[in-house]
């Protein structure tokens, strides 16, 4: 009968433990700090698209302020990591930085240097000087400080890259 009550106290034993066990793993929840586990499905499916929706907001953001800043060609400012098309009137100056670029598609312009070489024409590989034409749908590149295009028709369009005045 001593038998039967060691066995029936060791099962009552097991039981009791095994409930416990259970409420304690129920009790922490998945992704929890009692519960650090984190699946793939849910860094794909939660986690990634938080963050990028982040990412997408900052560089809206960030947009935002860029064209704010070079918009509209404050003060005849402009700032161009691609081509612009810029429109000047009969006497009107486009004055660029070392590196700026431009092509003359509409209408008439002429150099303005105070030195030589005025600009580099990057289609032929020559050169303009103070007062030389521009040629259609030829690539100007400024190389030197103070270089520019005047423009001697009514209307002229220019396509820049890069940072420019006009005056």
């Amino acid at each position: 009968m001593k038998k039967n009550r060691w066995f029936l106290r060791m099962v009552v034993l097991l039981v009791i433990s095994g409930a416990l066990n259970m409420t304690v793993s129920l009790a922490a929840e998945a992704g929890s700090s009692g519960d650090p586990l984190v699946t793939l499905s849910y860094l794909n499916e939660t986690f990634m698209n938080t963050i990028m929706q982040k990412v997408d907001q900052k560089i809206a953001a960030r947009n935002s302020q860029i064209a704010q800043q070079t918009g509209g060609q404050i003060g005849g400012t402009g700032v161009s990591g691609t081509f612009t098309v810029v429109t000047l009137s009969s006497g009107q100056t486009l004055t660029g930085d070392i590196g700026c670029e431009v092509m003359l598609r509409v209408g008439t312009a002429a150099c303005v240097s105070p030195s030589s070489p005025g600009l580099i024409d990057e289609t032929s590989a020559g050169t303009l000087n103070n007062g030389g034409a521009l040629a259609q749908n030829h690539l100007y590149m400024m190389t030197i400080e103070g270089r520019g295009v005047k423009a001697t028709a009514a209307t002229t369009k220019l396509l820049v890259r890069g940072t420019y005045t006009v005056a």
